[in-house]
This record gives structure tokens, sequence and C-alpha cells, in this order.
């Protein structure tokens, strides 16, 4: 949906402090993570240790588009704007978690965030916990990025031990126009129970719209399928008849032929 942005670009992009901090913690082997005490111990038990919180930010202006007033479509150029906005974000927390060595990134955490400067302009930031195998197996994408994951510790470790692995993080959206139902539709079905067909259409087509480019990406990583899918949708400053779409989703890919896990066993405790 947009040019894709080169290594070179992020890392240029990067705060000076950022590439400080990342080199001493790796000098230092000193990490940081937003891992709770379950989730940490769980990365940890699935083999890998964690290398350091990293994020990514973007804080973009979103253009003008207009539309007819009675008119269902998608709004193409906003549509790229948030998801470009997004897309430089993840790359930016990316490119920190690959100067700390990492294999990839779990718990991503995808945030939008409107500051005081105006309607138009609003903050993407990207956040997770970079992890890297304890015993050097390659988890990098196929073009050597670390792999993103927006799944918890306790998923993570759930999904390897089922045989399985996060390629990365996926997403799709779409910026809708519905039409305005008019004065004399309005009228006439105020007083009725009854669908609104051109209202109904209208947002199953953005919900299709933002599904599909995410099965896209997924597929375009070679994954088989896609866990943990979360579907929202937001007016952000644009008014009630104009929407954002936005499906995400972690990519995986089985490891082993094997994918049973252990039955949980009841545990009573005979402390007071």
């Amino acid at each position: 949906m947009s040019e894709p942005v080169t290594l070179a670009q992020v890392a240029a992009s990067l705060p000076e402090h950022a590439h400080e901090r990342l080199a001493h913690m790796r000098k230092v082997h000193f990490f940081t993570s937003d891992l709770s005490v379950n989730e940490f111990l769980l990365v940890r038990d699935a083999g890998f240790e964690p290398l350091g919180l990293v994020l990514g930010s973007s804080i973009y202006h979103i253009g003008v588009q207009l539309a007819g007033w009675t008119q269902n479509k998608e709004m193409d150029v906003l549509t790229q704007a948030l998801y470009h906005a997004r897309e430089l974000a993840m790359a930016r927390m990316e490119e920190e978690a690959a100067e700390l060595g990492a294999d990839g990134i779990v718990g991503v955490r995808l945030t939008v965030n409107q500051h005081a400067w105006g309607n138009s302009v609003i903050e993407f930031v990207a956040i997770g916990t970079a992890v890297r195998h304890t015993e050097g197996h390659d988890y990098k994408t196929v073009d050597g990025k670390p792999f993103t994951s927006d799944l918890s510790g306790q998923d993570f470790w759930t999904l390897l031990r089922a045989g399985y692995r996060p390629l990365g993080l996926v997403m799709g959206n779409c910026v809708y126009h519905i039409a305005h139902q008019g004065l004399v539709s309005w009228l006439t079905t105020s007083a009725r129970n009854q669908e609104l067909p051109s209202y109904t259409q209208a947002l199953y087509d953005a919900r299709e719209l933002a599904m599909e480019r995410m099965q896209a990406e997924a597929e375009a990583l070679g994954a088989q399928g896609i866990v943990g899918v979360v579907i929202d949708e937001s007016n952000h400053t644009w008014g009630s008849h104009v929407m954002e779409f936005s499906a995400i989703g972690t990519a995986v890919l089985p490891i082993s032929a094997n994918h049973q896990i252990a039955t949980p066993s009841l545990i009573l405790t005979v402390n007071d």
C-alpha cells in the first residue's frame, strides 16, 4: 500500500540517544522489558532471552480528502496516510530490535495518540520487548528482520510449545466515507424498525477491505494463518461519517508436525 521503508532510512531517523541507549544495553548485557513476571519467565522457558524494550513512533499529518455527501466510498488518501504512519512506527521499533541483535519482538502494542497540535495530527507508537533465542536458532523473517508479534508472553510460550512460530505482526486498514441518509430517507425510516442497507453495505465493505489487506500481508510472509486478530474502528478526528477500520494479528507458520500441548492439571493448595 506504500513504498517500502529501507533500513537505511529508518536507522537515519532514530534519535542519537536511542543509538547510544541500545549500544550501552548490548555492551553491558542489561535489559528492560514491559513483560509481566509471568510473561518474562515463560518467554525464558520458551528458549528466548529479553534484550530490551524497543519502540518506534511517527507523528503524521493526515491530509484532506473530500467525498460526496451521499456517496459510500473508500478515502484512499486517508487510508494510505494512516497505514504509512503505522508502518514507520513499526519499522523504527524493528530497527531498534535489530541494533540489539534480536531475533524478534514480543508483546507489541500499537497505540494512537492525539496531541494538542491540531485535529489533523496523529502520533502512532509501537512498543514491544526484543528477544533472542538462547541457543542461536534463527527466528528472523525471510528478509533478515526480527519477527514481530502482539502475543502475550503466555500465548507466545503456548504457540511455540504447540509447534508454531510467529512470522510477523500483519495489518490492514480502510478509511471509509459512509453516505448521509438524507432528510427524506430519515423521515421515512425514523418511525420503523428496519435495516439500512446502504449503511450495512458500507461498513461491511470497509471491514472486508481491511481484512483482505491483512491477509495479503500474511500470505506475502509465507504464513499458514493469523492468530489473535483484532478488528477495530475509529472516527479519529473526522466526524461521524468517516471511519477507519483496522485489522491486526500475528501471522504464524508450523515448525513441527506435532501440535499437541500438555493437558492442564488441577492443583489444589492445602495452605490456609
